[in-house]
């Protein structure tokens, strides 16, 4: 989403926990360089760290006098039984999934508000906010996907209405896409927590889905595409949660 994003010209910050970026960033980074007028810039972000993540939002803004729009996909994920999941465990995963993701929104919010930027929101969040993933015992996982399509709807109630002084207007949708082929998941089948099989068989397409087919679906989310969308959750899942 990223690169859809630079590819339209955009000037795009990746923030993560990771001292240097995964060697995929360089790859991409290289691949756009200068052709199409847009920039990649990588920041190490704890987006759980409240005024390191201000700090870091702002001055992205201060750049250009303006910040246009937010993707927040932080997430974390474990698979345990719920009569298994310990106090800390449930709290260290709602830390990262919904709480970094509140305030990833919120910093980018306040700068908006700031400069009276009439800017776009994109909360990720999860087919597994719907439905309950057969096969696939994740409970804090799902339920905190599910607080995060709710937050979305809240935030752009909050946010959509232009104030006198010319801020708000933010815009705020929520995108759930169906299982993706990430590091993650992969690890999820090498342990036997998932099976890849019964996945695809629950879904309409009989297969799993890879992060390239959701960039358009970005890009349409933080343009003036979908300038009449907010307080929605955009399903993107293969149909599994049709049937």
């Amino acid at each position: 989403m990223a690169e859809g994003l630079v590819e339209a010209g955009g000037k795009v910050h990746c923030l993560d926990i990771l001292p240097e970026p995964d060697k995929a960033f360089a790859t991409a980074r290289e691949r756009i360089k200068g052709e199409y007028g847009g920039g990649l810039e990588y920041h190490q972000v704890n987006v759980t760290h409240d005024e390191e993540l201000e700090k870091t939002i702002a001055g992205i803004a201060a750049e250009n006098q303006r910040l246009d729009g937010l993707i927040a996909a932080a997430a974390i994920q474990q698979v345990t039984p719920a009569l298994e999941y310990s106090h800390a465990d449930i709290a260290k995963m709602l830390e990262t999934n919904y709480t970094g993701v509140f305030l990833s929104a919120r910093a980018v919010a306040r700068q908006m508000y700031k400069y009276k930027i009439q800017g776009s929101i994109c909360l990720i969040a999860s087919m597994s906010g719907s439905i309950a993933n057969k096969g696939f015992i994740a409970p804090v996982y799902n339920s905190s996907k599910a607080a995060v399509v709710q937050l979305a709807r809240n935030l752009a109630m909050e946010w959509g209405r232009i104030q006198p002084d010319g801020s708000g207007g933010i815009r705020v949708n929520s995108l759930s896409p169906g299982h993706i082929v990430t590091p993650m998941v992969e690890e999820n089948f090498r342990r036997g927590e998932a099976d890849r099989a019964t996945w695809e068989e629950n879904n309409m397409l009989g297969r799993l889905s890879t992060p390239e087919e959701y960039k358009a679906a970005g890009l349409f989310l933080l343009s003036r595409a979908s300038s009449y969308m907010t307080g929605s959750n955009m399903v993107i899942d293969g149909g599994t949660t049709a049937w």
